[in-house]
């Protein structure tokens, strides 16, 4: 049997440059720390684990030891997003190991903001730890600048812009529910509520509607599920990202900035890179690409699996 003790400190060990940023992070990331079809993200003192594969399966129980004897969580949940016929799963299973479910909700620090969790949340616990290098960035770029986060889901970007200095920081997004939580999020953090910061409807829909109203931003972040349905229309990243790409490009005011981002595993880095700014030059042609990457750190082997792959870039007009 796998030692799981000894495993885990080595993975926690490597993700020691982030101890000092958050205490929110992916502490095992598959079989790059060890750990085939599992990851393991820390959240504050919060766990949750999460199947991807069969391998560990059968010691689920093991390994939920050695996370309790070696981390001492307040709270342990386990996601199988694998059915038992092999099939991956939409809604996945949840299970409180350690705690009890209202131990599950709790809140994290990143740099100088803070976000609601929520271990037993169906989709995502409130916070996208693979994007935490971008969303700092976001916040030293909006001192005084207008924000546009689409599909927002709970506002963190926003959050970051809004503490760097962001005269507005508007957010999109289908659930009304997701943006009440974008909304406490904001109150977390001291943040009031200022007009036209919260719409409820699609990114495309918010586009149009700016470009009828004059709408202007000076930075922009689009980062889009994979596959979205609203009221019959469906979005497909594949097929309808780089148009919405270019359609937002006409709402971003000239020396702004726009960053976009997909977990969408079939896509490659600089292949989207160059496609976003080619979008983006349709409209501003001086458009150029500031940055490209991947996953974070605590990402280890990020772009080895399906389940671990993001392609982020930024560019400047």
């Amino acid at each position: 049997m796998a030692d799981f003790k000894n495993l885990l400190l080595q993975a926690h060990e490597k993700r020691s440059p982030l101890f000092d940023v958050t205490d929110a992070y992916r502490v095992v990331n598959g079989v790059a720390d060890g750990f085939p079809g599992l990851t393991l993200d820390k959240f504050g003192d919060r766990f949750q684990i999460q199947f991807f594969g069969p391998e560990l399966l059968s010691q689920k129980k093991a390994v939920a030891t050695a996370i309790a004897d070696v981390f001492n969580p307040v709270c342990l949940v386990v996601k199988e997003r694998l059915s038992r016929a092999g099939k991956s799963l939409e809604n996945a299973p949840m299970e409180v190991l350690v705690g009890s479910p209202a131990d599950s909700v709790g809140i994290v620090h990143e740099g100088p903001a803070q976000f609601n969790i929520d271990l037993l949340d169906t989709v995502n616990p409130g916070l996208f730890l693979d994007m935490r290098s971008v969303r700092l960035e976001i916040g030293k770029r909006c001192a005084g600048r207008r924000f546009l986060n689409l599909f927002s889901y709970t506002c963190s970007f926003s959050v970051h812009a809004r503490l760097g200095g962001a005269e507005i920081a508007t957010n999109a997004d289908i659930s009304g529910k997701i943006l009440d939580k974008g909304r406490e999020n904001f109150k977390l953090n001291g943040l009031d509520l200022r007009p036209g910061e919260f719409f409820r409807g699609n990114a495309i829909e918010y586009v149009h509607w700016a470009q009828k109203k004059g709408l202007k931003f000076d930075g922009i972040v689009l980062d889009p599920p994979s596959f979205a349905r609203f009221k019959g229309a469906n979005f497909n990243v594949r097929e309808h990202l780089m148009p919405l790409v270019a359609d937002c490009a006409t709402i971003l005011n000239k020396g702004g900035f726009f960053m976009v981002s997909s977990n969408y595993s079939e896509f490659n880095l600089n292949a989207f890179a160059r496609d976003v700014r080619d979008a983006v030059a349709s409209v501003h042609g001086n458009a150029q690409t500031a940055w490209k990457r991947s996953q974070d750190i605590d990402f280890n082997g990020s772009g080895n699996t399906k389940d671990s792959c993001l392609v982020a870039t930024l560019v400047e007009v």
